[in-house]
C-alpha cells in the first residue's frame, strides 16, 4: 500500500539497565505515574492537519478533494486506511512519481492529546517525458513512441504527441486533456490527428485526417463519453486487383458526427475476468452538423461472467449493431459493420463473413454476434502464483450473422433476415493473458453454418487484441 511511516509512542524507561542505574540504589517516593499519550486501534483520534509536501509547479487547491476524506478518519486504522486511498488517488492523477504517507502526533499549542498529523510527500513528474512501448489492437501489434508534458498548468492538464507504426496502421496525433477540478473522470480532451490504415480484407486503404473533442463524465453507476469528431477521410485501392464495387468507394469524403457512449463495467478484469458484468451503448449521429455523409449508427456489447466450479469461469457474449442512412445518401464502405475472425465469430477470416464483391468484403447494414466460453486452469499447474497461473484452457461456441437491409421493409423483416443464414463454430484452444493490457489465444476451430463466398479458417487459428467476443 505504499510507505507509511508512523511516529513510536513507547514510554521512555525510567531506571535499569537502559540509564546503567539499580533501583534499589534509589530512593523510591510513591508517585503518581505520569498519563502517557497513546493512540490505538479502538480509541478516538483526530486529524488535526494534513499538508503535502514537495510541491513544485502543482496548484495546492488542485489536490484538496483527494485529501479530504482523511479529515474523516476516527481510529488509527481508518487513518492509515483512508491516508492510502488518498495517496492512490494523488497518483492516479499522472502527475507524480512517487507519494509517501507520514502520520505522526500533532504538535504545537493547539495540538489535542489525541491529535495526529498527516504529511504527503510526493515527487513530481519531469516536465517533458518520452516514452516507448508497443501495443496490441485486435489482431496487430504497433510499435508507439511518445512525448508527453504532464501537469502543464498546475492542475493536472497533459499534452500528448504520440506517434505510432503498426503491422496495419500508422498514426500520429496531439491531444490535450484537462480534468476538473476535484473531479479526475470528468475530463475534456482535445485531439488532433492523422491515420492511415489499411485494410486487405477489402482490398481498401484509408487515409483520416481529422480532429475530435471528448466530455468523459459518471453518472450514478454509468460512465459517459460525448464526443464530436470532424474527419476528412481518403479512400483508395490497396492493390490493383480491387473490385469494383471497391472502387466506386474510392476519393475524398468529409465526416462530421456527434456520438454518445454509456458504460457499466463491474468486472474485476477487462482481459480475462472472474466476475462482473459489462454493459457498452454508443450511438452515432452524422450528418448533423456538417459534412457529406449522413447516417445514424447504433451498437451495443453485453458479457456476463460467473465462478464456475474448481477456479473455472462461464462467460456469456453478445454484440449487435444496426447502421441506418438519413436523406438517402449511400453508406460509406468506411461506416460499416464487419464481422468474423478470431477476435469474434473464431473460425472465420479476418472480417470475411457477409457482403462481398469478387472476394472483397463490403460490411453490412447490420449484424449480431454471440459467445459462449468456458475458461479453466491448466489441469496440471503445481502451485498458484506461478507462471502457468497466465494460461487459460479455453472452450467455446460462437453464433452470428452480418447482412444488408431494405430499409423499405418493416423492423419484421429485418430481424427475420438477421436470423437466416447464421455462422457458428466451436472449438477449444489456450490463452495467455498480457498482464492487464491484452491477451493472446490459440484455437482449435470447427466452422459451421458456412455461405457461400465466407473465408473460413477451419483448424488451428491464432488471435491477439484487447476486445473479443
Amino acid at each position: 500500500m505504499g510507505t507509511v511511516h508512523a511516529r513510536s509512542m513507547d514510554p521512555v524507561p525510567m531506571h535499569g539497565r537502559d540509564l546503567g542505574v539499580h533501583p534499589d540504589d534509589l530512593d523510591v517516593v510513591e508517585a503518581q505515574q505520569e498519563p502517557k499519550k497513546e493512540v490505538l486501534e479502538n480509541k478516538d483520534i483526530v486529524v488535526q492537519h494534513v499538508s503535502i509536501e514537495g510541491l513544485g509547479r502543482t496548484k495546492e487547491d488542485y489536490l484538496g478533494y483527494e485529501i479530504a476524506d482523511v479529515f474523516s478518519a476516527k481510529n488509527l486504522i481508518d487513518v492509515m486506511r483512508k491516508s492510502h486511498e488518498a495517496r492512490m488517488k494523488l497518483l492516479r492523477l499522472g502527475i507524480f512519481k512517487e507519494v509517501e504517507v507520514l502520520i505522526d502526533i500533532s504538535e504545537g499549542d493547539d495540538a489535542l492529546p489525541n491529535g495526529l498529523d498527516v504529511t504527503f510527500e510526493v515527487t513530481e513528474m519531469k516536465r517533458i517525458t518520452g516514452s516507448y512501448n508497443t501495443m496490441v489492437g485486435n489482431n496487430e501489434g504497433s510499435m508507439v513512441l511518445g512525448i508527453k508534458l504532464p501537469n502543464m498548468l498546475g492542475r493536472g492538464e497533459k499534452l500528448t504527441f504520440q506517434f505510432s507504426y503498426g503491422t496495419k496502421e500508422t498514426s500520429y496525433g496531439l491531444s490535450f486533456f484537462k480534468p476538473q477540478s476535484g473531479y479526475y473522470e470528468r475530463n475534456l480532451a482535445l485531439n488532433l490527428y492523422k491515420v492511415t490504415g489499411q485494410f486487405p480484407w477489402s482490398s481498401l486503404k484509408e487515409t483520416d485526417r481529422g480532429v475530435s473533442t471528448e466530455l468523459n463524465f459518471p453518472l450514478w453507476m454509468t460512465d459517459h463519453t460525448l464526443k464530436w469528431e470532424g474527419v476528412w477521410r481518403e479512400l483508395s485501392c490497396l492493390a490493383r486487383s480491387a473490385s469494383f464495387a471497391v472502387r466506386e468507394e474510392s476519393g475524398h469524403t468529409l465526416k462530421s458526427a456527434l456520438s454518445h457512449t454509456m458504460t457499466i463495467d463491474t468486472r474485476n478484469s477487462a482481459i480475462l475476468p472472474r466476475k462482473g458484468a459489462l454493459l457498452r451503448i454508443n450511438q452515432e449521429l452524422a450528418g448533423y452538423t456538417g459534412g457529406d455523409t449522413s447516417f445514424l449508427k447504433e451498437d451495443f456489447e453485453l458479457q456476463l461472467n460467473k465462478p464456475f466450479l474448481w477456479g473455472s469461469v462461464l462467460s456469456a457474449s453478445l454484440w449487435g449493431g444496426m447502421i441506418v442512412p438519413i436523406g438517402g445518401q449511400p453508406i460509406s464502405i468506411a461506416d460499416r459493420f464487419y464481422l468474423g475472425g478470431p477476435t469474434s465469430v473464431r473460425g472465420f477470416g479476418m472480417y470475411c463473413i457477409g457482403p462481398q464483391s469478387e472476394g472483397d468484403y463490403l460490411g453490412g447494414d447490420a449484424y449480431w454476434a454471440g459467445g459462449l466460453h468456458l475458461y479453466t486452469p491448466l489441469p496440471f499447474r503445481t502451485t498458484r502464483g506461478s507462471f502457468a497461473d497466465l494460461f487459460r484452457t479455453h472452450f467455446f461456441l460462437n453464433a452470428g450473422n452480418l447482412c444488408n437491409l431494405n430499409y423499405g421493409e418493416g423492423p419484421h423483416a429485418h430481424l427475420q433476415k438477421l436470423a437466416e443464414c447464421i455462422r457458428w463454430s466451436y472449438g477449444a484452444g489456450i490463452i495467455l493473458r498480457l498482464g492487464n493490457i491484452a491477451r493472446l489465444e490459440l484455437n482449435y476451430c470447427i466452422p459451421m453454418g458456412v455461405q457461400s463466398g465466407d473465408r473460413i479458417c477451419d483448424g488451428v487459428q491464432f488471435g491477439a487484441g484487447i476486445r473479443f467476443l
